[in-house]
């Protein structure tokens, strides 16, 4: 979806396709077919962003094959698909029955992320609209925080630095434009928007820059335009930022509440879990942790990494962090120039609801991401942005 803002330039809002398993080529073939398409058709809409998330082996194909990136972008053009952004954090694997710490791997010190970002740059650069010319690709924060030593912390810059000099290499070569963004995730090298700051500055090159994710901006209880003012100050790029909501628990020492969070308490994905003390953040790695015994301090509100429909807050006792995201969006799109032309709603938690609230079926999927990208394009429109065909 497009979008004309008040200077004239156009915001692309797209949604993640990594809530879709698909860990081949043919696999995301398949989830044009049977999912992406079919939200576009529930929009009404004749052509919707997508951002593509394209596995270490679909990546691999499509970057040694130009038939098959040829095939891929005639698929997407077929069905009204557009792709101007990549989700390059999970590396493989995003499907399986038990993602936890894995998804952090490998890391930026590990020369299979440079290699993987690279090949993803240019298939990104072979899949952008005729009438686009900058792409953009969200990464993870450098590394989990743990076994992450100043030797380490350097190969991950030399390692950013290398792929920025690829990146002018292959605009000079064909005139896109793709550039990278750290993703800030609680429980990461980089967890705050705050921490990207330094590595980013010492990297020192436009074409490295941050995503901003809206459900970790709320997990680390960080101020929406405080972050995007300090960002400005040091001049670190907003490449794209990602729509999302966390779970938030206002009284988590109450018995129901913690019984309610506890149905959110799943085996896929880590939830990390965080709460504001006058001390400072407190957290823990996963929601379990944070619900067994005193593990996480519980005078004053919870959230949780789990990133729940937009358009559905969790029934009360709980609720989700909308409102981070609407002052965020405030703040990247409602000034007079946007912050950023990159929009993209991720909410890949579907599956991992609590069993009542998981969607039955394609059918019942794509009418949620369909009311999720409903809400996202209204928030757009109340800012003054106009949707465009």
């Amino acid at each position: 979806m497009r979008f004309r803002h008040p200077d004239g330039s156009t915001v692309h809002l797209a949604y993640c396709t990594n809530v879709h398993p698909a860990e081949t080529l043919d696999g995301v073939l398949a989830q044009l077919r049977d999912h992406c398409e079919p939200v576009r058709r529930r929009l009404g809409r004749d052509r919707l962003g997508i951002g593509l998330w394209l596995a270490k082996d679909a990546a691999r194909a499509l970057v040694t094959d130009p038939a098959a990136l040829r095939g891929l972008r005639c698929e997407l053009e077929r069905r009204g698909l557009e792709v101007v952004t990549l989700n390059g954090f999970p590396y493989e694997g995003f499907g399986a029955e038990e993602v936890k710490y894995r998804v952090y791997t490998p890391d930026w010190a590990d020369p299979e992320r440079l290699e993987h970002t690279a090949a993803l740059a240019r298939v990104l650069a072979g899949l952008l609209p005729e009438d686009v010319t900058e792409g953009s690709i969200s990464t993870l924060p450098l590394a989990w925080r743990t076994a992450y030593d100043d030797e380490r912390a350097e190969t991950a810059r030399t390692a950013l630095r290398t792929l920025a000099e690829r990146l002018d290499a292959l605009e000079e070569l064909i005139g896109r434009s793709i550039r990278v963004a750290l993703e800030p995730e609680p429980g990461c090298v980089v967890e705050t928007t705050r921490d990207a700051i330094a590595p980013l500055t010492a990297v020192g090159h436009d074409r490295i820059g941050i995503c901003v994710d809206t459900c970790h901006l709320a997990t680390s209880f960080e101020n929406p335009g405080t972050a995007l003012d300090d960002l400005a100050r040091a001049g670190v790029p907003v490449v794209k930022s990602q729509l999302s909501a966390a779970l938030h628990a206002e009284q988590p020492h109450l018995p129901e509440v913690r019984a309610a969070l506890a149905a959110f308490a799943e085996p896929r994905f880590l939830h990390q879990t965080r709460t504001a003390t006058a001390a400072g953040l407190r957290g823990t790695d996963d929601l379990d942790e944070a619900l067994a015994g005193d593990a996480l301090p519980d005078a004053g509100p919870w959230r949780s990494h789990f990133h729940v429909p937009l358009h559905a807050a969790p029934a009360a006792p709980l609720t989700s962090t909308l409102p981070v995201l609407t002052s965020a969006l405030t703040r990247l799109v409602g000034g007079p120039h946007p912050l950023t032309r990159h929009l993209e709603v991720e909410t890949y938690t579907w599956q991992a609801l609590p069993p009542e609230l998981r969607p039955r079926g394609r059918a019942q999927l794509a009418d949620g991401i369909a009311a999720e990208l409903t809400l996202a394009r209204d928030l757009l429109t109340d800012l003054g942005l106009k949707e465009l065909p």
